[in-house]
């Protein structure tokens, strides 16, 4: 009973997940899209924040 209560719970995280990302990709494109911010100036950002240790992202957090 146990392995069915897990099975379930995995396919819920993986439908959250997948909703989750659907609308961060959703929000994304719209500020592509406006002019906000462009995809390389995304690009670049995204690759800042995923080579900063947890350390910096700290930081980063405490000065915003």
């Amino acid at each position: 009973m146990k392995d069915l209560d897990v099975i379930s719970q995995l396919s819920k995280l993986k439908d959250t997940d997948y909703r989750n990302t659907l609308a961060i990709a959703t929000l994304i494109e719209l500020l592509i899209e406006k002019g906000v911010v462009t995809k390389q100036e995304f690009s670049v950002k995204s690759y800042q924040l995923d080579n900063m240790s947890l350390e910096d992202l700290k930081i980063r957090k405490r000065k915003i």
